[in-house]
């Protein structure tokens, strides 16, 4: 009864101790890393050059390696929310270099038919949109601050952070993006006469924020410099255009 009782505290204290199971991002490093700050329409954004990256086959190698990882090894929250998100950006990258040039992503789809609802890839041997990836995985996971993390590939999405999300930093990131986004005054949130006026993302995902207080709440934990007085009004004008300087 002792020896068994030790091997299981054994187990339990390895199993405690296992390595987050994740990807290889070293390539995926490397695309993030030709990332640069710039502008476009005014915004300061992370611009992504999409012609060198479909001469390269560098986004097309990142996705064979995600779309060939075991899934089912992701064992915890930090790994599948990082993961995802991760994903969700590659295929997002992949749309673009896949129908390079565009003037926006949304010209992949047509009115009828979004680029939102095509399949974008194929993750663990299930094929996939961008809405199956943001909507069916990453946002029942309960995290509002994946919408300052995934990017749409237009100038108003939060940008591309310079690294990809791992579990074990992936709090501090997700913290970093939103800090970055609502100090973003052109496509974040801007003080105006009498009221704060932010990103429609804090419209259309309304509801993610009601589970931690609110978008008032949120936005306030990162702008503790903001009015007390101004009530927050998600209205800043939607830039679609793609996040590309050549465009």
């Amino acid at each position: 009864m002792k020896n068994s009782a030790l091997k299981v505290i054994a187990g339990l204290l390895l199993a405690n101790n296992v390595a987050a199971v994740e990807p290889d991002w070293k390539d995926y490093a490397s695309v993030l890393g030709a990332v640069k700050q710039g502008e476009k329409h005014g915004t300061p954004l992370a611009i992504v050059d999409y012609a060198a990256l479909k001469k390269s086959g560098l986004v097309d190698k990142v996705y064979q390696q995600i779309s060939a990882f075991p899934v089912e090894s992701l064992s915890g929250r930090q790994e599948t929310l990082a993961f995802y998100i991760n994903t969700y950006n590659i295929l997002a990258l992949k749309t673009v270099v896949d129908h390079w040039p565009l003037d926006s992503i949304k010209d992949v789809g047509s009115i009828f038919s979004p680029v939102w609802g095509k399949d974008a890839g194929t993750i663990g041997g299930k094929t996939v949109s961008l809405d199956d990836i943001e909507n069916k995985i990453i946002r029942p996971m309960g995290e509002p601050r994946i919408h300052l993390a995934i990017v749409c590939a237009s100038v108003s999405c939060p940008d591309l952070r310079n690294v990809p999300y791992t579990a074990s930093t992936l709090n501090k990131q997700l913290d970093a993006q939103a800090n970055a986004f609502l100090r973003n005054d052109k496509k974040g949130l801007y003080i105006a006469k009498d009221e704060i006026v932010v990103s429609k993302i804090f419209k259309w995902f309304k509801q993610d924020f009601d589970k931690v207080g609110g978008v008032d709440t949120f936005i306030r934990g990162y702008r503790p410099d903001l009015p007390v007085s101004y009530p927050i009004d998600a209205d800043i004008d939607y830039d679609w255009s793609i996040n590309a300087l050549n465009n």
